[in-house]
């Protein structure tokens, strides 16, 4: 059955060009001094903004990479930390998150160009493993969806408690919120392998199943993980099905090291029969390479 859905394959973000896990010389050519975001947009329509989680960006930069990409190229912005990652947001500016109208308007306002030009995708609302299903959780959820459920909404929650509860589902969908479909390594409090849908719109991250490196490994470690054809034709099937029910999908590859995120995201634009790009000479399909090197 051909997809229902308008699918947009790709990565979470297009820039990672230090450490051993750079995309340099396996995405990128070696050697060439290219503007990333232009080559990139040459292979996919769709890629997952990550800056914007730690800060909201400059909206001047905002400007220049939507001119720098085609008419028909989405972008998914992850939200600030101040909103999902208090926690992490204290550690990082000595200042509790304490969310004032100024701080709405000051992300809202960065990613003004994205609004304006159409080329917004989706908000993306990531919490961490550790935001549980009680009052204060469910409190903080119920706020964002108030705030940016204007927009085009998804969020990822990772705690079991949530999927447990299905009241969350309804509240997702009587606000039309995308619940993110997550493929990572599973432990005994992560949230369910399959996820209803929500919204007419159907958000997945593959972010790797590298259990070993994931709690203890650093950035580029913890996503040192190449899917299989076995696994991409598993991940490929979740996002067919999710593509009938829906009008709009987003899938993206968080599995960055090396350029296997890339990899693996032609890889599933393949097996979907989707326009595919000329693959740069670096950039293997997963089966023609040994797995998880």
């Amino acid at each position: 059955m051909s997809p229902k859905a308008k699918l947009y394959i790709g990565t979470s973000g297009w820039s990672y060009p230090k450490g051993e896990g750079t995309w340099n010389g396996y995405f990128y050519p070696k050697g060439n001094k290219v503007n990333e975001l232009e080559y990139y947009s040459q292979f996919f329509k769709t890629v997952e903004l990550n800056g914007s989680f730690y800060r909201p960006p400059n909206p001047s930069y905002v400007h220049n990479w939507v001119h720098r990409t085609p008419d028909d190229f989405f972008f998914a912005v992850k939200l600030w930390q101040k909103f999902t990652h208090p926690k992490m947001y204290k550690e990082a500016t000595g200042r509790e998150a304490v969310i004032h109208q100024e701080d709405i308007d000051l992300f809202l306002s960065s990613i003004e160009p994205l609004i304006k030009s159409e080329k917004l995708g989706v908000i993306l609302a990531q919490f961490p493993p550790s935001f549980k299903n009680d009052d204060f959780g469910k409190g903080i959820l119920e706020a964002v969806i108030k705030i940016f459920g204007p927009y085009r909404l998804a969020v990822e929650l990772r705690h079991r408690s949530w999927s447990d509860d299905e009241n969350i589902a309804r509240l997702l969908q009587d606000n039309n919120v995308a619940w993110v479909q997550i493929d990572e390594p599973k432990f005994k409090t992560s949230i369910a392998k399959e996820l209803p849908i929500t919204a007419d719109t159907a958000y997945f991250r593959f972010h790797g199943r590298n259990a070993e490196m994931w709690w203890k490994g650093d950035s580029e470690t913890r996503y040192k993980y190449l899917y299989s054809p076995e696994e991409m034709a598993e991940l490929t099937e979740r996002v067919r099905l999710a593509s009938e029910n829906t009008s709009l999908l987003f899938a993206f590859f968080n599995n960055h090291w090396q350029g296997h995120a890339p990899r693996n995201a032609v890889d599933m634009m393949k097996s979907l029969h989707l326009p595919l790009p000329e693959i740069p000479h670096q950039l293997p399909l997963s089966g023609e390479s040994d797995q998880n090197e």
